[in-house]
Formats: structure tokens, C-alpha cells, sequence
């Protein structure tokens, strides 16, 4: 089986694992299935980057490994507390994937809207204060994490876009997804029918597409090495 057919199956499988959550969310959200299927979601996507990239991997490639394990811990640890203590928990781990992904899209920022179009960093400044100002009266001493969280989660989406198109559509949908969750916490009466669905919908969309688009880039820049080396034996 040749690397391009096992990350295909492996995708195919994500995909099949993820309409089976997202069907179980919208019949019974509090269903042990829709507990089960996300647990196992970012193993199952993980295992597809490491089919469809070789070793040695870049830095680009593992690191986003590393943002997929903490968003599985943040998946699942606050399974294990109740209340602030539970929210707390998710924050945590998915401002370290935050926080990693940040690491893995820096070396890219020249090619990032920092450089090319920073207008468009005005649109995430807009929108993460405005996130944060509707936040802000339910969310109490959740504030500062919070602020924190959007902050990190904002230069996050900036800096991948300097990553490649597929990872910044991805990136954006993230900020989608991670907004929807603050709103469905701190916002009393939340008109949003279905909210854990559509979380999960577009974290899912977020995911998938950063990690596909990171393994396209990390497949042209060892194509692009191994030109480089080709041409260096020829010399």
C-alpha cells in the first residue's frame, strides 16, 4: 500500500468517525456515542498526517501533532470535572494547542498577512474585541483566560495564513468554532438551536483542514529539498 492510499483511508476513516459524531449529536447530544466518537476524532486524524508524511518529518508536521494531542486532552480531560473546573480544563489544554500551532505557523509570517495585507489584521482585532466584549458580563473571574485564549487564538489564524490557503480557511473556521463555545458559556440564553452541533461541526472543518493543508506543504517542501539536493549532486 502505497503512503498516498493509507493517509486517503485513513481521511476516509476521520470522515466516516466524524459524521457518526455529528449524526449522534443531533439525535441524542447526551448520548455515550457522542463521548466515544470525539475522544477518538484527533487520534484517528493524527494517525492520517503521520500516513501521509515520511520521515523525518518537518517541524511543521510535528508540531501540529503536538496541537492535535493537546486538542485530544482537550477533548477529553474535562470529561473528568464538573463546572468551572471542567471549562477551565478545556481552556487549558487548547490554549497549549493554541500555542503550538503558533509555534509551528511562525516560521511562515513573511508569507502571512502580516506582510502581505495587514488590513486584514484590523478584521481580527474587530472581532476579537467585539468576541470579548459580549463575553465579558457572564464571564466573570473567566475573564482573563478568556482575553487570553482569543488573543492567542487570533495570532494563531493570522500567522496561518502564511502556512497556505487550505490552512488559513481551516484557521479561520477554528476561530468560528472556539467563538461559538464562549458565546454558548458566557451569553445567557444563546439563540443558537443545536449549539454543540455546530461546535463540533466547524472544529471538525478546522481541524481537518489544517491538518491537510499542513501536509501539503510539508509534502512540497521535501519535494522541494529533494530538487535542491538532485541539483547539488548534479553540480
Amino acid at each position: 500500500m502505497t503512503q498516498g492510499i493509507a493517509a486517503r483511508i485513513a481521511f476516509a476513516g476521520f470522515g466516516v468517525l466524524a459524521a457518526v459524531h455529528l449524526i449522534a449529536q443531533l439525535i441524542d447530544p447526551e448520548a455515550m456515542s457522542v463521548d466515544a466518537t470525539q475522544w477518538l476524532l484527533m487520534p484517528v486524524l493524527a494517525a492520517a498526517l503521520v500516513l501521509g508524511t515520511t520521515a523525518p518529518r518537518s517541524r511543521l508536521v510535528e508540531l501540529t501533532l503536538v496541537a492535535l494531542t493537546f486538542s485530544w486532552l482537550g477533548d477529553t480531560a474535562p470529561d473528568l470535572f464538573d463546572g468551572d473546573t471542567s471549562f477551565l480544563v478545556l481552556v487549558g489544554f487548547f490554549l497549549c494547542a493554541q500555542v503550538t500551532y503558533i509555534a509551528a505557523f511562525l516560521p511562515y509570517r513573511a508569507e502571512s498577512v502580516l506582510h502581505t495585507r495587514r488590513w486584514v489584521l484590523a478584521v481580527f482585532a474587530v472581532a476579537v474585541i467585539a468576541l470579548v466584549a459580549v463575553c465579558a458580563p457572564g464571564a466573570g473571574v473567566l475573564l482573563i483566560p478568556v482575553v487570553v485564549y482569543a488573543l492567542c487564538l487570533a495570532t494563531m489564524a493570522v500567522l496561518a495564513t502564511g502556512v497556505g490557503r487550505t490552512v488559513a480557511i481551516g484557521a479561520v473556521i477554528f476561530v468560528v468554532s472556539d467563538s461559538l463555545i464562549a458565546l454558548r458559556a458566557f451569553v445567557e440564553d444563546f439563540p443558537l438551536p443545536l449549539s454543540g452541533f455546530w461546535v463540533m461541526l466547524t472544529y471538525i472543518a478546522a481541524q481537518v483542514l489544517i491538518t491537510h493543508g499542513v501536509m501539503t506543504r510539508g509534502r512540497a517542501a521535501r519535494d522541494e529539498n529533494a530538487d535542491r539536493s538532485a541539483a547539488s549532486t548534479l553540480e
